[in-house]
């Protein structure tokens, strides 16, 4: 469920006076989402998706994250653009909130994707990167090392909740992370949440990119660990060699990682494994019984995590021999 505030017809014609974007036709809430409340639009120019941003996300973020999908989209990334008022500005207000109008991409995302869709999103993630370039507002990552440091402590006494013995699991996994993560690699501006539900394709051709909402400046390689996680795991748990080895082949087909990238990718992946456990275990313990948010279950990043561990070279994530040496 993704409309946590609701808007009534009136409130929403005037809000939409600011913007030329015609007439308000019809409106519905989206239900899939789960840090903002979003609308789908008919006006008597075309759809576009309105975005109240809730109390999760902070109003001093949201010029990175609206500046960052215009500037993206002037250099030719396929991803929606932020509406401006006939002031100017990208942001307003509705129902308390602040708003803003987004245009519509066409496409749906893809339940289960297949290898040839993995190669298509390795591509676009890698031209998000290159197209990332000169932006010049920057965010730190909040969910990096030290993010992970406090959600972990607010979550440590009811760990083994979850699975006996987590408790010092994850403890001495933050510290071999503390000790072993990158500090000089490529850095830019990341995506750091592309699922499956933030791309779109029609057929199987990649439409775009959605939901920049986490979107930081971090180490490129690891926004790839994160895409190795979250596209190309089965839901048994199984890592797919065919699926990894497309992602990084479209990727390197754009952006080459260099050496010490792949070597850290290992690292890189146990560290984007761990950070998605957190949030989903803090969410599972947090979350009140009979709210209307889904809970993810955090065992599955758990188990990434630990087939993660078992990892001594990128090439068992399905990286060309080639681009290993080179």
């Amino acid at each position: 469920m993704a409309v946590y505030t609701d808007i009534t017809e009136d409130d929403l014609k005037h809000f939409l006076t600011e913007y030329d974007v015609g007439e308000l036709t019809s409106y519905k809430g989206i239900a899939e989402g789960v840090e903002n409340s979003n609308f789908l639009l008919h006006t008597t120019r075309g759809p576009l998706i309105l975005t109240l941003y809730e109390k999760r996300v902070e109003k001093a973020d949201l010029p990175f994250f609206l500046g960052l999908m215009q500037h993206l989209y002037a250099r030719g990334l396929s991803c929606p653009l932020p509406l401006p008022r006939h002031d100017g500005q990208l942001l307003g207000e509705l129902s308390g909130r602040p708003a803003a109008l987004i245009s519509f991409l066409e496409g749906m995302w893809l339940r289960k994707p297949e290898a040839k869709h993995c190669r298509e999103v390795g591509k676009a993630l890698a031209q998000m990167h290159l197209a990332g370039e000169g932006f010049p507002l920057t965010r730190p990552n909040a969910l990096s090392l030290e993010g992970w440091k406090a959600l972990w402590a607010k979550s440590a006494d009811r760990a083994d909740e979850v699975e006996k013995g987590l408790q010092d699991e994850i403890a001495s996994e933050l510290d071999f992370l503390a000790g072993n993560w990158p500090k000089d690699l490529p850095a830019g501006v990341i995506h750091a949440d592309l699922f499956q539900d933030n791309v779109f394709f029609l057929g199987d051709g990649l439409s775009g990119l959605i939901d920049f909402y986490f979107a930081c400046n971090d180490l490129l390689a690891y926004d790839v660990s994160i895409c190795l996680n979250a596209w190309c795991f089965e839901k048994d748990g199984a890592y797919n060699l065919t699926k990894g080895m497309a992602m990084l082949e479209g990727y390197q087909s754009v952006r080459p990682l260099s050496p010490e990238e792949i070597a850290a990718l290992p690292v890189l992946s146990r560290g984007s494994a761990l950070r998605f456990f957190l949030t989903r275990l803090y969410d599972w313990l947090t979350t009140p019984p009979g709210a209307l948010v889904v809970k993810k279950d955090p065992l599955e990043y758990l188990r990434k995590l630990r087939f993660h561990r078992q990892i001594a070279s990128a090439a068992e994530y399905g990286l060309a021999s080639e681009a290993i040496s080179s």
